[in-house]
């Protein structure tokens, strides 16, 4: 029998019959015309239309939400040509889409249902003969399948749009992949992005974390006649879709506020660094609260070694003492088995690498073998699914003697232990990086204020990808603060790293978590008219001294002795009650325990601040963040900026002028209107005493932090400070003849900005 003709007509065709716009369905010989006319699902939350993406002038017939502030598409048809019966024409009346259905019908009927499903429905029989959500395109819906009917030789999986402007197939893809254990894989063109991991029973074991919760409920089916993933809405109201987006490589979870009338990230993957597709190459263990993440598993070590510490661990690792039974890249699952009986089955054959449970639920059933190479594991702090491996006999007893050594030995070794957040953690908390959480924007990128689900508050540094620190620079800030501990150093919850493309720098994410300061950074403040009437003097000298105190600490009782070599105001955050924390350690340098100076073809850090030695030479040392201090010392009690300033004839700057008030004795011309009537003069003139100590041209001249703080907090005389020179100048200056207030003011109005590789 032959099957009646549907058609849906492009642009300037005429109807066939007429047709009532709003309607969930039409018979044989009618037709929908590009314009008004749409397809309305019963609950009024779906329509079939056509429409143009992004910037593109295509017309497109595609299902989207129905009254939603900005067009969100969930399936498209003509995302290719084809032939068939329910079919899509142009102006030339060629097909441009079809079902390509050859199953015949006594009274076909094409309807949208209230899932989102688009339907060629029998009514005589109720059977469908094709439907959209056999051929999804880059959104999963609640009741639809991931996966394969067996039968038909069907595979339904997500694939991208090539973007934003087009919905042609992208190649990002994810769908239930057969060979081994059945999973669900995503993919960057052909090549393994990420995957979940076979169902355990519970969940997939790639993913411990997706728990029931009270939105929706999933399910992973496997016979054989069907394998495929599903999740359905345990409530109707909901509205919840999973979206392949080819642009960040990241397969999105959202969820609909009705409050806010837009949608919200619920969740993504890659959730973090670990999710990378063999990440770790093989052997290798990735524990996301490492630093590094990726740990060869016990009695394996890393097969080229400067590549591993280079941190590029995709040639795995490989067994201390090797297995001499030959490893084959196979897998095999037994339904009935119970762990006892896989572990026979795998002692059994020389070739079995490892052995797991392949259902968790009820105390354990099925086996699963390895016959090869074991790729892409990770290790979960909970919850995780136990992983047997294989090794040497011989390699059991040497541990078992070692493990009975170790009870008895005190000596351990110190392991840096910093929680990874997952980035869906951190998109949650920022509100998907809103511009009104947005603190500001510093030299390595913006900064976001964020809230955890527990409340906690977060400030959330976000690397730009435009920025200057690579790699090594937000290693070696991580490997830093964490092992920093002071009232006056900004403290360090967690990091995040995720890959969004294996062994490609775009697309990575890199972000900083620390407290958050309620007060944002002293010079939020302190050259801020209005917002520096909030440190009077006395606050300003608390800032000052707990600054000293956090860089002391640094250079002489920290584990590690440190120079920061880029101390400025903006580095410098006010918690609740103004007291100062140090922050930003990207450029920091660690010292040996003899070592007093270190030197650099790299200069980097913030021009205005730096010492002589180090903007010319590229010498630092302690003393080369005394001089740093200094100038902020000097900003605090003026509240002007010294970055960069100089007088057109290269010979006034901040230093010069404080040294000018300080011979003269009237502090009070220095300090900042807004302190000034709470101002102690002699606290004051100590402070600027000080600081021209600590700003002196050459580094042996300046006292030690340790020094500092003693002058601060005491009332015993100090040192004669040595006469400014400028940093290009070979002696002393002559100073213009001016008074201290005229000094003031030509610093203020007649200076232009100089920068050197700012930040």
């Amino acid at each position: 029998m032959n099957m009646p003709s549907f058609s849906v007509i492009g642009a300037n065709f005429l109807l066939l019959l007429g047709f009532s716009v709003g309607l969930d369905s039409i018979s044989p010989l009618q037709s929908m015309k590009d314009g008004d006319e749409t397809l309305v699902s019963g609950n009024g939350r779906f329509e079939l239309s056509f429409f143009s993406p992004g910037l593109s002038k295509n017309r497109y017939l595609g299902i989207q939400y129905k009254n939603m502030p900005a067009t969100t598409v969930v399936w498209v048809a003509n995302r290719s040509n084809s032939t068939g019966n329910l079919a899509i024409v142009n102006a030339n009346n060629s097909v441009v889409w079809s079902t390509n259905t050859t199953t015949g019908a006594k009274r076909p009927v094409v309807q949208l249902l209230d899932s989102g499903n688009l339907v060629l429905i029998d009514q005589e029989d109720g059977n469908y003969l094709w439907q959209s959500f056999d051929y999804p395109s880059d959104t999963l819906l609640p009741g639809m399948k991931l996966g394969w009917d067996l039968k038909r030789g069907l595979n339904r999986r997500l694939i991208s749009w090539r973007s934003a402007d087009d919905p042609a197939p992208g190649d990002f893809t994810w769908g239930v992949e057969l060979e081994g254990n059945p999973e669900l894989v995503m993919r960057k063109g052909t090549a393994k992005f990420y995957r979940s991991g076979p169902w355990n029973g519970i969940g997939l074991n790639g993913g411990p974390d997706l728990k029931p919760n009270p939105v929706f409920d999933y399910d992973f089916v496997s016979n054989k006649d069907e394998v495929y993933y599903i999740n359905t809405y345990k409530y109707s109201s909901a509205m919840l879709r999973m979206v392949m987006n080819q642009t960040i490589n990241s397969r999105q979870r959202y969820a609909w506020s009705k409050e806010t009338k837009s949608w919200g990230i619920y969740a993504s993957v890659p959730r973090d660094y670990c999710d990378t597709y063999a990440l770790c190459g093989a052997y290798g263990n990735c524990i996301i609260s490492s630093m590094p993440v990726c740990q060869c598993l016990d009695k394996f070590s890393p097969r080229v070694p400067d590549r591993w510490n280079a941190l590029d661990w995709t040639q795995g690792c490989v067994r201390n003492k090797p297995l001499t039974a030959k490893e084959m890249d196979l897998s095999n699952m037994k339904g009935t088995m119970n762990l006892e009986e896989c572990r026979n089955k795998c002692l059994q054959n020389c070739s079995c690498m490892a052995y797991s449970n392949t259902d968790v639920s009820g105390g354990g059933s099925g086996c699963a073998i390895w016959f090869g190479d074991l790729i892409d594991i990770r290790q979960y702090p909970a919850e995780g699914q136990d992983i047997y491996i294989r090794v040497n006999a011989s390699e059991i007893e040497i541990a078992e003697s070692n493990r009975r050594t170790d009870q008895n030995n005190d000596g351990r070794k110190d392991e840096l232990e910093l929680p990874l957040f997952e980035f869906t953690r951190i998109v949650d908390a920022t509100s998907n990086f809103s511009i009104h959480k947005k603190l500001g924007e510093g030299g390595f990128g913006p900064v976001y204020r964020g809230t955890l689900q527990d409340g906690q508050e977060i400030a959330v540094k976000r690397l730009s990808r435009d920025s200057g620190q690579g790699l090594n620079e937000f290693m070696n800030e991580v490997m830093l603060i964490t092992k920093l501990q002071h009232r006056n150093l900004v403290k360090l919850l967690g990091c995040c790293m995720i890959r969004y493309e294996l062994h490609c720098i775009h697309g990575e994410e890199r972000m900083l978590i620390y407290e958050y300061m309620p007060n944002k950074s002293l010079d939020y403040f302190i050259f801020d008219q209005t917002r520096s009437k909030q440190l009077d003097w006395p606050k300003r000298f608390d800032v000052i001294y707990g600054i000293a105190r956090g860089i002391l600490y640094l250079h002489q009782d920290s584990r590690l002795r440190i120079i920061h070599r880029d101390l400025k105001a903006s580095n410098v955050l006010l918690d609740e009650e103004m007291n100062p924390k140090i922050s930003d350690f990207g450029v920091a340098k660690t010292f040996g325990k003899d070592q007093t100076v270190g030197n650099t073809g790299r200069v980097v850090g913030t021009f205005g601040y730096m010492a002589p030695e180090y903007a010319t030479d590229g010498l630092f040392s302690v003393k080369s963040d005394v001089f740093s201090f200094g100038i902020l010392v000097l900003e605090i009690i003026s509240g002007r900026k010294s970055k960069g300033f100089f007088h057109p004839n290269n010979s006034l700057n901040i230093i010069l002028v404080a040294w000018r008030i300080w011979k003269e004795g009237n502090p009070s011309d220095l300090v900042d209107a807004s302190s000034r009537e709470s101002c102690n003069t002699s606290e004051l003139m100590r402070c600027i005493h000080i600081s021209l100590l600590c700003v002196q041209q050459h580094p042996e001249d300046r006292p030690g932090m340790e020094t500092v703080v003693m002058m601060l907090g005491g009332e015993n005389a100090l040192p004669l400070p040595r006469e400014p020179e400028f940093i290009n100048h070979e002696g002393p200056l002559e100073l213009p003849d001016l008074s201290s207030n005229e000094l003031l003011r030509s610093l203020t109005n007649k200076l232009t900005v100089s920068l050197v590789q700012p930040r």
